[in-house]
């Protein structure tokens, strides 16, 4: 649900205002149709929803989330029982039978309960029982080292914390993939641009060709000039020639995100054609606001910095654990028995003042390092650690805050160089049209009027190219911002 609202907002604010083709989200690639558009809403949602790379990345939460199922494990009860036997020739030397449940709590402590029989001549006095055996029930607490923190509770929380990290890095490679695809879909969009601005130029070419022949045979003009338009077409069609190649060489990238359900890659029919470059009611102005919102949103949940965080919550919990390695081992053990099995707590004398005090099994553990070089060193470490990557957190957020501003600042740029460009090819083109209506009237030549339709062709593709970055920059924005987009 998280992708799907995240890929709907990321193509509102990405995709230029042009038509676009109704492509249902599991739709097959678009068939062979000169009429189909293959806009970049399908392209990213085929990216998203079936690229590999998409799919691995997909599969960073479901790995994080057994993480965390793995740790919890280590609060899972355990059962255990044995039993020792000597039997020789033919005498019974001894039978030590125990039988336990051990279930681990949150808090540090273990509850315990079982049962336990040793019989025989020969069985140690320690575990000796009568016959009937022995059943107990107990706890055993850590007074010291492990009741704040142990290495259970530490590394559910640490399993916890890499869940944000492996979603951080499954958002991050996501928009990596997304940003890319959003760049090589432009740039087969401007492929194809030029393709057909070279096929306008090698008509007009081969009308002007024709129109210069026939006043030639009628002597209008001079021989030559059937020459020059002849070697102009020529050019041209060269031109075009190489522009095919382009297209068809930008289409193959492009093929390379595209996917069926079943993993099978898939090309795009040679007829497809890309939606148009953002026009003139695209070029829109970023209002500051807009700017200042992204640049505080991206120092939240830009996937960066979220992964910096993880890790620091990580070495948080690590720090707390080594702290708590320092303090001394020191651990109660308290089992109340009953003769018999199984213990019945029930019964009115189990739980009197006097059974309580008669029956029953306490020990005591102590253990400390007395020096703590490894517990202290390890502890160092950690801080030094925490101290890294909370520098490493600083540096990002700068960067990222910097870049944010970068692409809201070429985003401007490019609408006043846009506009400019719009104007340039509008002059280019009443340049053109002047020399074409003087060279009707046998007042220009071949040579100055293809003169001006090169230099409209070349603004005319300059201006494709700056809507082409135009549109990547739009993309490149919200990666910048961490892929999170605002509605428009």
């Amino acid at each position: 649900m998280l992708l799907r609202i995240l890929l709907f907002l990321l193509l509102t604010c990405l995709s230029a205002p042009a038509a676009r083709a109704q492509t249902p989200l599991a739709a097959p690639v678009p068939a062979a149709d000169s009429g189909r558009v293959f806009t970049l809403t399908d392209m990213l949602t085929y990216v998203a929803l079936r690229h590999p790379v998409a799919r691995q990345a997909g599969l960073l939460p479901a790995r994080a989330l057994q993480e965390v199922r793995y740790a919890r494990g280590l609060f899972d009860p355990n059962a255990t029982s044995k039993y020792y036997g000597k039997t020789f020739k033919g005498k019974e030397y001894f039978h030590d039978w125990d039988t336990q449940l051990r279930v681990p709590l949150w808090f540090g402590a273990d509850i315990k309960a079982g049962y336990e029989r040793g019989t025989g001549t020969y069985v140690n006095p320690e575990n000796f029982t009568a016959p009937a055996g022995l059943s107990y029930i107990g706890l055993s607490v850590p007074l010291a080292q492990g009741l704040l923190m142990d290495e259970r509770r530490a590394a559910v929380r640490q399993a916890q914390a890499l869940q944000g990290l492996a979603e951080a890095e499954r958002r991050g490679a996501l928009n990596k993939l997304l940003l890319q695809a959003a760049k090589d879909y432009w740039d087969w969009g401007l492929s194809y641009r030029q393709l057909a601005l070279r096929r306008q130029n090698v008509v007009l070419g081969d009308v002007r060709f024709r129109a210069v022949r026939q006043r030639v045979i009628f002597g209008d003009l001079a021989a030559i000039d059937s020459v020059e338009a002849l070697g102009e077409l020529q050019k041209r069609q060269a031109e075009l020639s190489q522009a095919r190649v382009e297209f068809g060489n930008a289409t193959l990238v492009l093929s390379n995100y595209l996917w069926n359900e079943q993993q099978q890659p898939l090309n795009l029919p040679a007829t497809v054609r890309p939606q148009a470059l953002p026009g003139p009611a695209a070029w829109r102005a970023l209002p500051p606001d807009s700017v200042a919102a992204l640049a505080a949103l991206a120092q939240q949940i830009h996937p960066e910095l979220q992964k910096s965080r993880a890790k620091l919550s990580q070495l948080t919990v690590e720090n707390r654990l080594l702290r708590n390695k320092l303090l001394p081992k020191l651990t109660l053990d308290y089992n109340l028995l009953q003769a018999g099995q199984p213990f019945n707590p029930e019964k009115p004398a189990s739980l009197s003042g006097a059974y309580l005090e008669n029956n029953y099994k306490l020990g005591v553990s102590f253990a400390y390092p007395l020096l703590l070089r490894q517990e202290r060193s390890k502890l160092q470490l950690n801080r030094l650690k925490q101290q890294d990557t909370q520098l490493e957190l600083q540096q990002d957020t700068r960067e990222i805050e910097t870049g944010v501003l970068t692409v809201a600042n070429n985003w401007q740029a490019l609408r006043e160089q846009l506009a400019l460009q719009q104007q340039v090819v509008q002059n280019a083109l009443r340049l053109r049209d002047g020399e074409q209506t003087r060279f009707e009237n046998g007042e220009s030549s071949v040579f100055l009027i293809n003169s001006r339709e090169d230099k409209l062709l070349d603004a005319r593709q300059k201006l494709a190219a700056l809507q082409a970055k135009y549109a990547q920059t739009q993309a490149t924005l919200r990666w910048a911002a961490g892929g999170v987009v605002e509605e428009e």
